[in-house]
């Protein structure tokens, strides 16, 4: 008889060898000719678009209509309350890069939030302290490396995942080895008792909540495009905390 036991595989391998996949499907694609909408932000566009439609065949197949089916059964407030309850559980994330970027003080509200959520809140469910007045933060490892100094990275669309630059991945990458994996309990649940019920909920309410602008998505021209760039501003309006730089005109006027 076998008694040897077997330890769960490590879900942050998981996501650094998705990373590894959608650097070898680059690399296989790199000599195919494309026209490139914007060159300097997305210069594997050819590969990344083949990406995008797998993972846009994979949506529609599997977790779009388990979304739909949720969004169906699941009244507006009960949905609020879940989202609540898991961006609750972000504030290790949140407060651990708040600091790495010299931001004491906003760690601090963040903190307060947080223990405001967990109390009064129950969990987290109810945002007691939005309404309370307190200010919202949201901070990744991708954000404190754009603060660092890692402004500008490419563009890269990861298969299961979706959009991402390489600084982003790369970042949440090294994050999840970092204190705030550990403080997290969806992934304390993954990783010490191989419990993957909260990160499936947590993924099907958060594709539920992204259900209103599918239809934008439909009827863009390029819905590539319109992905990416929303993407990608995005992320800037948080990397600059809502305020990102305005455009240099005068470059643009140069003659050429």
């Amino acid at each position: 008889m076998n008694n040897q036991t077997h330890t769960p595989p490590d879900p942050r391998y998981f996501r650094i060898g998705l990373i590894l996949l959608a650097i070898l499907m680059l690399a296989g694609c790199a000599s195919q000719p494309a026209k490139l909408t914007k060159p300097v932000e997305d210069p594997w566009e050819a590969s990344n678009r083949k990406v995008y439609g797998f993972n846009t065949a994979v949506d529609k197949a599997i977790l779009k209509p388990i979304a739909k089916g949720y969004d169906v059964i699941m009244p507006d407030a009960p949905q609020r309350g879940v989202r609540n309850f898991f961006r609750n559980l972000q504030w290790p994330r949140t407060v651990v890069n708040l600091l790495l970027q010299g931001r004491v003080e906003d760690s601090l509200i963040s903190t307060g939030r947080f223990l405001l959520n967990s109390t009064l809140g129950l969990a987290g469910f109810f945002d007691v302290a939005t309404k309370s007045g307190i200010e919202d933060f949201d901070e990744d490892f991708g954000q404190t490396l754009a603060v660092w100094g890692w402004e500008n990275s490419r563009y890269l669309m990861v298969p299961f995942i979706g959009p991402a630059t390489i600084r982003d991945l790369g970042g949440e990458g090294i994050g999840s080895f970092g204190i705030a994996s550990y403080l997290n309990p969806t992934a304390y649940m993954i990783r010490e008792h191989n419990n993957y019920v909260p990160f499936i909920v947590d993924l099907i309410s958060l594709r539920a909540s992204f259900l209103p602008y599918d239809k934008d998505i439909e009827d863009a021209s390029d819905p590539y495009a319109f992905v990416r760039d929303a993407y990608l501003q995005n992320r800037e309006f948080e990397i600059y905390n809502g305020e990102p730089p305005a455009p240099d005109y005068d470059s643009l006027l140069e003659e050429r």
